[in-house]
């Protein structure tokens, strides 16, 4: 399982991250839940690629909410 990039390909990261903050500012916890999986969805759907999703879901279970 090699075919996800994790590292960044935003020329600016910290303006990636805000945008999605800024996504969910002001909506409730089902309205953002709703943007979340609309967006991963879309995500999902670019990216096009079982094997690299299925990756992805991997790692992102594996990984732990930073401190």
């Amino acid at each position: 399982m090699d075919n996800l990039v994790t590292q960044t390909r935003f020329a600016d990261p910290d303006a990636a991250y805000h945008a999605l903050v800024d996504a969910h500012r002001g909506l409730s916890e089902e309205e953002s839940a709703d943007v979340n999986i609309r967006l991963i969805l879309l995500l999902a759907n670019h990216i096009g690629d079982l094997d690299v999703l299925k990756e992805a879901i991997a790692t992102a279970k594996k990984a732990k909410a930073p401190a």
